[in-house]
């Protein structure tokens, strides 16, 4: 199986494709691995991509693709996950353990949390003392949240359908939808989530929609919709009762939506594809609120995809802050006088959340800024998430 772990790692880092993406592959082909096996592989795939910088500076050398070095930065991370290593020729003469540990206490703190140099320098400039920690926080495993949807089914019943399915599951605190596993298991067999009694969607990203708070009746839009988890959980806030336009530049990710709408029970969904501006011009002043939860560099949400930060360019980055400001200048004319809008991101860094609604608000004496939330990963609630809440003045 180590040999499938390499295989994988030549195709995330020789053939650039997303780790996800190959995880999913190898382990549809594979039908004879049991759940001990698949776990194996899919945590040894993502372990190796999340430490990639720092097993190569252990190694003392830049970053290949050759089989047999493969399998020996395998060895390093399942050593240092606390691993005994399997008894084969190519590991004998490997560091041992204490040796690993003993010189990562001396390395710089780009190393220690394995991360790109313009990272670094990029979180220290904009979150200054917080960084060390929010970049520890990263490296973490995520929390795997399910959202009730509580068009079908109280959070309350669900734990106890679940449970009878073999997946335990636990409240939490102060989100009123979401249930978490304390032990990863693989929901989407369940009977509960074919009959659409719940989402995967972490708290964090649950939390968008509460402060949004759309209303029964309301017309709501997502603008950014992608595949509509925040849409379907608006969908549920209003009890079905309403209009949510969802809308997106990608059509498929629309036709996506639909089938989980159905599956949810949702019938007040209507999509629209932005094949051109004039879609969204066509929905001036019609919102009475609006979600926009912008292209973003996805920081906040590092520990659920580690290839992310080897492909993520600072450049993008400076792309990305572009097409957020004309996203908040276009398309927050969609809502009406009295309207209101929850501006969102998956990232941490200031330049794409509070900057972007200082220099909005600036240039619109109409909109007034009525609430900010910032979920720092670190914090303890979920991935880091920034929203925004603006209302528009009665005409």
């Amino acid at each position: 199986m180590v040999l499938q772990v390499v295989e994988a790692l030549q195709e995330i880092f020789g053939d650039e494709r997303y780790a996800d993406k190959v995880i999913e592959k190898f382990l549809k082909s594979q039908k004879k691995w049991g759940s001990r096996d698949r776990k194996f592989f899919a945590e040894s795939v993502y372990d190796c991509v999340r430490w990639w910088r720092q097993l190569w500076w252990l190694k003392g050398q830049e970053p290949s693709h050759g089989k047999a070095k493969l399998i020996e930065i395998w060895a390093y991370q399942h050593l240092l996950s606390g691993h005994e290593l399997p008894d084969l020729p190519e590991l004998r003469d490997l560091p041992a353990r204490s040796a690993l540990e003993y010189r990562l206490k001396k390395a710089p703190l780009e190393i220690v949390e394995s991360i790109p140099d313009w990272l670094n320098e990029l979180g220290r400039a904009e979150m200054q003392d917080r960084w060390p920690a929010i970049l520890k926080s990263l490296n973490q495993k995520s929390t795997v949240d399910l959202r009730v949807n509580t068009l079908k089914i109280s959070k309350e019943k669900l734990r106890d359908v679940l449970s009878d399915e073999g997946v335990e599951t636990e409240f939490v605190p102060d989100f009123p939808d979401t249930l978490t596993l304390p032990e990863r298991k693989n929901v989407f067999a369940t009977k509960a989530f074919k009959d659409g009694f719940f989402e995967m969607q972490d708290r964090a990203s649950q939390s968008v929609a509460f402060l949004l708070d759309p209303q029964p009746g309301e017309r709501v839009v997502d603008a950014c919709a992608g595949a509509g988890g925040k849409t379907l959980h608006l969908a549920s806030r209003m009890q079905n009762r309403g209009k949510v336009l969802a809308m997106d530049i990608h059509e498929w990710k629309l036709e996506e939506l639909k089938k989980r709408a159905k599956r949810n029970g949702v019938g007040c969904l209507e999509t629209r594809w932005i094949e051109n501006t004039k879609v969204i011009k066509r929905q001036e002043e019609t919102a009475d609120r609006l979600l926009l939860d912008v292209p973003c560099s996805g920081l906040g949400v590092l520990r659920r995809n580690p290839d992310s930060k080897w492909k993520l360019t600072l450049e993008e980055i400076a792309n990305l802050r572009k097409i957020q400001s004309e996203i908040l200048e276009s398309y927050s004319r969609m809502v009406k006088p009295g309207g209101k809008m929850v501006y969102a991101t998956c990232s941490f860094l200031r330049s794409e959340n509070e900057d972007q609604v200082e220099k909005f608000l600036a240039g619109h004496p109409e909109w007034s800024l009525k609430k900010m939330e910032r979920n720092d990963p670190d914090r303890g609630r979920g991935d880091g998430f920034f929203a925004a809440l603006l209302e528009k003045t009665k005409a």
